[in-house]
């Protein structure tokens, strides 16, 4: 809980304001029996009703005055703790968005989706509760039992002897329910992990008929959890009763003696009827203690999986300029020997980590993914990688965007250690198309201006290279047009180019193009190439491709097999030379001449 400071101090002024309100309500709140108190023993004996009117009166503007001082508390106390939490999320969506693809993998999505929803409101709930109920239950029960020793100290001794009891048993199972709240969050994290699978990949459940399957999988995730807060719950939830039936028979034997007591003429009956109310007010207390500890219980696992995220060390540091590795070889990007495995100890969901790669490496602990790469590109030049599936073809541009760093070897871009450049300028000079790219459920246009300066000029170019500009404008409102999510009211063949509209938009200085044209047609696929050689020919070039054709034309072709190269060279030499290349080429493209 002491990550939550930071965010806390900055309204230090108004929860302290907050709670005098709450303090000054709970204290007058106490008033209210006691005035009874007079107004039963002393007032109404005089029989004088202009004095039980005053007196009446007194304890009208006493409730009135507690509900507006509590009112005006809470709404003090939503609005820190509304303020907090927006900027926790705002730090924990910063913070996600520059994770690097070992955090991604050592978080997960579904876990980071948990504590962007459900940690973020535990958190909340708990800020907001500790400045109402944390201060006017123990103020109720502190200073019922302090009025009450005032007013009859035989009686208020049931009340001493309760307390201490009552308070060590909700602090006793506050302690034991924390665990038991982290298992719960981990149980909501795998609900998030296949609510977020299926959600995905709804079509291929429905078109596979596999609705009672994933039914079936989220029932056991569902019900592991219901278990897991069940059990949570039910130990928490246990002071509940205890408290009560405690409290119920601290009642009882006041009623008992103080019956006793008035029949001796040793205390009058508004005694007993404050004390009554005294009771009521002080099992609130101990029942709101209760609440706030539960909600520490939540609040603080919550608390420690957003601060972990938040506060998690820089995994891949800039370093300065003097520290990067140097290198003498020609040549825009240098991979210069570069060896890299994934840790795949872990069940990744990172969206950066290589979707074919992570099948091949489950269940092993660490295994080379790739293996003394080594390959330059000239400024403007172009490369094609092709291989099997599996083979590591994503994990180089992983590495050449650095969202890892090699294990062994140094990827250089314009002679210098990509690990010296700035983050910022560096993506810049990148127009990239991942595997399985997203639409966002924007217009077209924000989709492929993306922020960025982009004109409308550059726009409409971009959709043109794409190929793009010819289904654009049928729809009445253009690059106006809304995408939904993931682009689902598009073709396969539509989403990729318009993902690849954008990455041409902001003439980028090296293009990459992941598998982008999987679902083009050969004739859209060729155009495309063209308008890229026209209109982009400045740009560092690197195709990522299953299809010979759309890599064939290319200046050099490396061929990956188990994150080795096997083969590089252009098309002809590949032909000659690589056995696995030729066989691709002719099962694609039929026999060699």
């Amino acid at each position: 809980m002491k990550h939550l400071w930071s965010y806390i101090k900055k309204y230090a002024f108004i929860i302290l304001g907050g709670m005098l309100i709450k303090l000054m309500g709970s204290a007058l709140e106490l008033l209210i029996p006691y005035v009874l108190e007079h107004l039963i023993d002393n007032i109404v004996p005089q029989e004088r009703l202009s004095l039980v009117c005053l007196w009446g009166g007194i304890m009208l503007a006493l409730a009135v005055t507690v509900r507006l001082l509590n009112v005006t508390a809470n709404r003090l106390s939503v609005r820190t703790a509304k303020r907090s939490i927006y900027e926790i999320r705002r730090d924990l969506f910063h913070t996600a968005l520059n994770l690097t693809g070992n955090q991604m993998d050592q978080i997960t999505l579904p876990s980071l989706i948990s504590r962007m929803t459900s940690d973020t409101y535990n958190v909340q709930s708990f800020i907001q509760s500790v400045q109402t109920v944390g201060i006017r239950a123990p103020i109720l029960l502190i200073g019922g039992i302090v009025v009450t020793l005032s007013m009859d100290r035989g009686l208020a001794l049931i009340l001493c002897i309760m307390a201490p009891i009552l308070i060590t048993l909700v602090v006793f199972v506050s302690m034991r329910g924390i665990p038991l709240y982290e298992k719960v969050q981990q149980c909501m994290d795998q609900i998030v992990r296949i609510m977020r699978e299926n959600i995905s990949g709804i079509r291929v459940v429905k078109a596979l008929s596999k609705e009672p399957f994933e039914i079936r999988r989220f029932s056991e995730a569902n019900n592991e959890t219901a278990k897991r807060d069940i059990l949570a719950s039910v130990i928490m939830a246990m002071p509940g009763p205890l408290v009560t039936l405690f409290l119920n028979m601290g009642l009882t034997l006041v009623v008992i003696f103080g019956a006793q007591r008035v029949n001796a003429g040793v205390t009058k009956p508004g005694v007993i009827l404050a004390f009554l109310t005294y009771f009521n007010m002080i099992m609130m207390g101990v029942m709101g203690l209760n609440r706030v500890f539960m909600m520490l219980s939540k609040a603080n696992t919550s608390a420690n999986r957003i601060a972990s995220v938040i506060h998690m060390p820089e995994d891949l540091p800039q370093l300065k300029p003097e520290a990067g590795a140097r290198t003498d070889r020609e040549g825009f990007i240098v991979f210069d020997h570069v060896t890299f495995s994934y840790d795949s100890g872990r069940q990744s969901s990172s969206p950066f980590t290589d979707s074919e790669n992570s099948a091949r490496f489950a269940g092993s602990s660490r295994q080379v993914c790739l293996s003394d790469i080594d390959f330059t590109i000239p400024k403007g030049g172009s490369l094609g990688i092709i291989g099997a599936t599996g083979s590591g073809k994503t994990t180089i541009i992983n590495l050449l965007m650095r969202f890892y760093d090699p294990e062994k070897g140094h990827v250089f871009i314009n002679g210098q250690d990509v690990r010296t450049m700035d983050k910022d300028e560096f993506h810049r000079m990148f127009g990239v198309v991942f595997q399985n790219d997203a639409l966002f459920a924007e217009s077209i246009r924000e989709n492929i201006v993306f922020g960025r300066n982009v004109d409308d000029a550059g726009l409409t170019a971009a959709l043109e290279d794409a190929r793009a500009a010819d289904f654009v404008m049928q729809y009445e409102d253009g690059p106006d047009h809304l995408s939904a999510i993931h682009g689902s009211n598009f073709s396969g063949g539509q989403r990729q180019r318009l993902l690849i509209a954008r990455a041409l938009a902001a003439k980028p200085e090296i293009l990459i193009l992941d598998d982008a044209s999987s679902a083009l047609d050969y004739r859209t696929d060729a155009s495309l190439r063209q308008a890229i050689r026209e209109h982009h020919g400045d740009a560092t070039l690197i195709v990522i491709a299953q299809r010979v054709s759309s890599i064939m034309n290319l200046d050099e072709i490396i061929v990956i097999d188990e994150g080795q190269m096997i083969g590089r060279g252009t098309h002809e030499t590949l032909l000659r030379t690589c056995p696995a290349y030729r066989e691709i080429h002719e099962t694609q493209m039929g026999e060699v001449d």
